[in-house]
């Protein structure tokens, strides 16, 4: 046990010192053990599962589904001029995909490696295109700020597995398997459960995100205000385990003048 034990120290240890990174816009300080490479590439393979699954209905060559892939390039074009204007261009090597996916659940999400999913669900609560501008720059968010890696960092250490140590394919493996089990590949949506630190940071990267594509952000304040209405019975998805809404709304007002310094009309 003390093996075991001091094994999981030096892992905890060797993480800590090879593995700080710093969170575009925000600053933040964070730690990863798992390599960006190894949990895209898992990623993108849990995404064409997903997308090839028969109990999975994409939706495609409609209006709606062209809107979703063309402000999300919007996005995506705007993120990634900020990002190599600030010397992060090398550590995104994303390659980005949009797609509506036909279902009632109120849900969206950014997998690593800027593999996107709409829900129809929510579509009528976004309403306008800066309403969707905010769940994607939102999502796409979480991605930027590696929370995925953190959070799966995270669940790989508490089963005594270093990621860091990367190369070995138990650790992709397990890579692998625990992107699947949040992202519903092969059974129910478990999704990604944040922490509210972070989803407070998506919600300030998102917020200026959308404003560098040209999306108004006190469009913002609008959509997250339906949103709070939609939810005043059960809890959506897309909201579990998010800031009170009154939090959150009352955080975004305090970042806009942060935003619109960003915002290109």
């Amino acid at each position: 046990m003390k093996t075991r034990a001091l094994l999981t120290a030096v892992v905890i240890i060797s993480s800590a010192v090879f593995s700080c990174t710093t969170v575009p816009l925000t600053g933040r300080k964070q730690f990863n053990t798992v390599s960006d490479v190894d949990v895209n590439r898992s990623a993108a393979q849990s995404y064409t599962q997903l997308l090839s699954d028969p109990k999975t209905t994409v939706v495609k060559g409609t209006p709606e589904a062209q809107r979703i892939k063309n402000i999300g390039m919007r996005l995506s074009n705007a993120i990634e001029q900020y990002l190599h204007a600030n010397a992060y261009g090398d550590q995104y090597n994303y390659h980005w995909e949009f797609n509506l996916i036909q279902s009632k659940e109120v849900n969206a999400w950014c997998m690593p490696g800027g593999k996107v999913a709409v829900y129809s669900g929510i579509l009528p609560i976004t309403v306008t295109d800066a309403g969707l501008a905010t769940v994607l720059a939102h999502e796409i968010g979480h991605a930027i700020a590696h929370h995925s890696a953190e959070r799966i960092s995270q669940q790989m250490l508490a089963q005594g597995i270093g990621g860091l140590l990367g190369s070995a394919s138990s650790s992709e493996n397990s890579t692998v398997s625990v992107i699947n089990q949040l992202y519903g590949v092969g059974g129910p949506l478990v999704l990604l459960s944040y922490s509210r630190n972070q989803e407070s940071e998506a919600d300030r990267l998102g917020l200026t995100f959308m404003a560098m594509a040209g999306y108004d952000p006190n469009e913002a304040l609008a959509f997250w205000q339906r949103m709070a209405a939609r939810s005043s019975g059960a809890t959506p998805e897309f909201l579990s385990d998010h800031p009170s809404d009154a939090r959150r709304v009352q955080d975004i007002k305090n970042r806009l003048p942060e935003a619109m310094k960003y915002y290109k009309r």
